[in-house]
C-alpha cells in the first residue's frame, strides 16, 4: 500500500490525491477515504477538492473545535468513532457498516506540524489497522507538502477570504507554521491572517542551534510588508553569512533606512538557541521582552538588558547580547504587542495577566505548542469580536519536550 502510493506520486497533483490514496488503501481493506486541510486561520478542516460523500455530494467543510475529526487535529492523536447508518462523524454522514467497522481519524504529520486529518474506515479497529493508518496518514502528511507550495488550488482552498498585497507576500516568505526534531518544537500563529501588514517569524536550524527571530513593521500597509520583507531578508542573508546576532540586526536597520530613509522601522528580537546546551542568546530591538514558561508558571522575563532602539532608525545598539541557561522543557514565548494591546469593543484591554493566564494553563493541561498558539489567536479574536486593530503574532519554542516525541507517527 504505502510503496505502491508513494511511486504513484511522483507525476501527480494534490487534486490527485484522494483518489489516489482510495485506490491505494483499498488494498488493505480501508474505505471511505477523506482528506481534510485547515484553513489558513485554522478554524475549520477543509476536504481536498473532488471528494464526494455517499450520497455523491462534495464534502462539507468541518468545525476543528466540535467536531470529531478536529479533535484528532487538536490532540495529535487517533479518534475512533462508531460506524452506523446515518452516523454523523464530524459533519459528515457515513454509509451504513458492518458493526465491526470503525471510523478513524487520523493526523495528518510533519514532524509537528499538522498538515490535516485523514479519514479512513477499517474493517476492524485493531492494533494493526491503526499502524497501518497513522503510517498512512504520515506518507499522506509528506505529499501533500511536496504539492502545496505548487498548487493554487490548495492557496485557494485554504483562504475563506480575499488576501491583501502585503499578506500575500509576508505568507510566502514565512516558514512553515510548525517545526520539531527531537530537541525543539517551534510553532508560530499570526493574525489577521488575510491583511497581515508588518509582523512576521523566521527561523532556522544549522547544527545544534536553533536560530529565531520575530519582527513587528511599522505600520499595517503594504509598506509595512516590505518593510518587514527587507528585516526577513536581511536577517536571513546575515545569518547565512555566519554574522553574529548584534551584526545582523544592525544590518537589519541598514537596510530598512537604506529603503526609506529613516521613514520606517522594525522592533525585533533576533536569537539563538543551543538545543544541545539549552543556552539562549538573543538582542532586543525595541520589541516587548520574551517570556519563559516552566512547569505551570513563568519563571523570567527576557529584559536583563535595555532593548536597543527599532532598526531603520541608525541609532545604534545601546546594549549587547543577553543570555538564559532554558531547563529542559522550557517554552519560549515570543509575541508582538498586538497580542497584549487588543482591546475589546468596551475597551477592555487583553493584557499581559490574561496572555500568560492563557498560555500556562493550556501548558498545564498538556496541549501542544501549535495548539496552544491556535487557541491563543482564537482567544485574542474573541476578545475583540473577530476584529483586530493591529496584528498579533505569537511564537512558542518548547526545547527537549517528551511529550512531542510521541506525536511523531
Amino acid at each position: 500500500m504505502l510503496g505502491g502510493l508513494l511511486r504513484a506520486s511522483h507525476l501527480t497533483t494534490i487534486e490527485d490525491l484522494p483518489g489516489l490514496l482510495a485506490e491505494h488503501a483499498a488494498l488493505v481493506g480501508f474505505s471511505q477515504i477523506m482528506i481534510y486541510v485547515p484553513d489558513l486561520q485554522q478554524k475549520f478542516l477543509l476536504p481536498l477538492p473532488g471528494q464526494l460523500d455517499v450520497r455523491g455530494k462534495p464534502l462539507d467543510p468541518l468545525r476543528i473545535d466540535v467536531t470529531v475529526a478536529g479533535r484528532a487535529f487538536r490532540d495529535l492523536d487517533v479518534v475512533a468513532a462508531p460506524q452506523a447508518p446515518d452516523l454523523l462523524a464530524g459533519e459528515q454522514v457515513i454509509a451504513a457498516a458492518a458493526p465491526e467497522q470503525r471510523r478513524l481519524w487520523v493526523p495528518m504529520l510533519d514532524g509537528a506540524e499538522r498538515i490535516g486529518v485523514l479519514g479512513v474506515t477499517v474493517p476492524t479497529d485493531n492494533e494493526t489497522n491503526r499502524w497501518r493508518a497513522k503510517r498512512l496518514g504520515t506518507l499522506m502528511a509528506l505529499l501533500v507538502v511536496t504539492k502545496r507550495d505548487r498548487s493554487d488550488a490548495y492557496a485557494c482552498l485554504v483562504r475563506a477570504h480575499p488576501m491583501t498585497l502585503s499578506a500575500e507576500v509576508l505568507w510566502n516568505l514565512m516558514p512553515a507554521s510548525t517545526f520539531a526534531n527531537d530537541r525543539v518544537v517551534i510553532s508560530a500563529s499570526l493574525e489577521p491572517a488575510y491583511d497581515v501588514g508588518g509582523d512576521t517569524f523566521d527561523y532556522a536550524m544549522r547544527g545544534d542551534i536553533a536560530y529565531l527571530a520575530i519582527f513587528d513593521a511599522m505600520g499595517h500597509d503594504t509598506a509595512a510588508g516590505l518593510t518587514a520583507s527587507i528585516a526577513v531578508g536581511s536577517y536571513r542573508n546575515s545569518r547565512r553569512r555566519g554574522l553574529g546576532l548584534i551584526e545582523t540586526s544592525e544590518l537589519i536597520d541598514k537596510a530598512i533606512d537604506d529603503q526609506f530613509g529613516g521613514g520606517r522601522f522594525a522592533t525585533g528580537v533576533l536569537a539563538m538557541l543551543d538545543t544541545k546546551a539549552g543556552w539562549l542568546a538573543w538582542v532586543n530591538r525595541g520589541h516587548p521582552p520574551p517570556l519563559v514558561l516552566r512547569r505551570g508558571r513563568q519563571v523570567a522575563t527576557l529584559d536583563e538588558a535595555p532593548p536597543s532602539p527599532p532598526m531603520g532608525l541608525r541609532l545604534g545598539v545601546s546594549s549587547g547580547i543577553s543570555r538564559y541557561h532554558l531547563e529542559p522543557g522550557d517554552r519560549l514565548l515570543f509575541y508582538t504587542d498586538g497580542i497584549i494591546e487588543a482591546h475589546s469593543p468596551q475597551g477592555e484591554p487583553f493584557g499581559m495577566d490574561r496572555f500568560t493566564n492563557f498560555v500556562l494553563r493550556w501548558e498545564a493541561d498538556g496541549v501542544s505548542a501549535p495548539e496552544t498558539g491556535r487557541r491563543l489567536i482564537r482567544s485574542v479574536l474573541d476578545h475583540q469580536h473577530g476584529v483586530l486593530q493591529d496584528d498579533a503574532t505569537v511564537m512558542l519554542v518548547e526545547w527537549r519536550t517528551e511529550r512531542h516525541r510521541k506525536f511523531a507517527m
